[in-house]
């Protein structure tokens, strides 16, 4: 069966909360916003990445502690894991100009929310739907 992620197309489970995102719509979970496609689902974990980092949530181990508090997941679990798929460190300072970086965590965190591979194309393509982070 599908992963919930990605039949949503919300590959990072982002929750209904009071934020209307691009491209969000109508759809059937109780839990889980849903999206048009599936790169503005990943806009969305992008946008809001970057509302993390003006906050200070700047490293990934700050990112998945409040992503995924230990309330609901393993989230030293969650980091080790990013930090093995991204190969990047849990404690690089992130910017808004680390792009690369950013794709290859939401990647790493889409493996984790899915149980399998992202389609790296379809990440970019949500990267560029946005212009909160760029690229250096």
């Amino acid at each position: 069966m599908t992963p919930r992620g990605l039949r949503n197309n919300n590959p990072l489970n982002i929750r209904h909360n009071v934020d209307v995102f691009q491209g969000e719509i109508k759809g059937n979970d109780k839990s889980f916003k849903t999206f048009s496609t599936m790169p503005y689902g990943y806009r969305a974990a992008f946008v809001t990445l970057a509302t993390y980092l003006s906050r200070n949530l700047n490293t990934i181990e700050k990112i998945i502690s409040r992503w995924a508090p230990p309330s609901e997941n393993n989230t030293q679990s969650y980091i080790t894991t990013v930090v093995k798929f991204s190969g990047i460190p849990k404690d690089k300072i992130l910017t808004a100009s680390d792009g690369a970086d950013y794709i290859l965590i939401v990647a790493a965190m889409s493996f984790v929310e899915n149980g399998q591979n992202a389609d790296i194309n379809q990440i970019k393509a949500g990267f560029a739907l946005q212009n909160k982070i760029t690229m250096q």
